[in-house]
């Protein structure tokens, strides 16, 4: 990734309201642009939020994939199968469509959290089933080497 592409960090607790709409916090729609991509975020069980410069370098790497077999063409639908150009309103509420909704067992109360590149949505409950364990985080973090 370039050094200009935006960067994430934090979390938000919020609720969709009746109609499936997620205000997006304003320091992460700062950063997400006008205009950006809602896809889901496998192998997690969540959904992302991209920035229209990072979803782009994504697909430009995807395009220069050296396979382009049955898999990678099945991989490519199922993306983009569930992938939306997106953009808030003028409250700056979202609109998550229900098949969205759906993949990532999306009903009312959500977590959004910064990830570096992308900020993830994720159903609250589900979220704290898929929590890195006490410990984990630094250990893992002494395996690459960041401290």
């Amino acid at each position: 990734m370039h050094a200009e592409l935006p960067r994430f960090t934090g979390s938000v607790e919020h609720a969709l309201d009746e109609k499936g709409r997620l205000i997006v916090p304003a320091r992460f729609r700062e950063r997400l642009g006008a205009g950006f991509v809602l896809t889901i975020a496998e192998p997690d069980p969540c959904l992302a939020l991209f920035p229209s410069a990072t979803w782009s370098a994504f697909c430009t790497r995807l395009e220069e994939a050296p396979r382009k077999d049955e898999r990678f063409r099945r991989f490519v639908r199922h993306l983009f199968a569930h992938t939306e150009e997106v953009t808030c309103d003028a409250q700056g509420r979202l609109l998550i469509p229900a098949q969205l909704r759906a993949y990532a067992s999306i009903d009312r109360e959500v977590l959004s959290i910064g990830t570096l590149t992308r900020i993830e949505i994720w159903a609250k409950e589900r979220y704290n089933a898929y929590a890195a364990p006490e410990g984990e985080v630094a250990e893992f973090m002494a395996d690459l080497g960041l401290y």
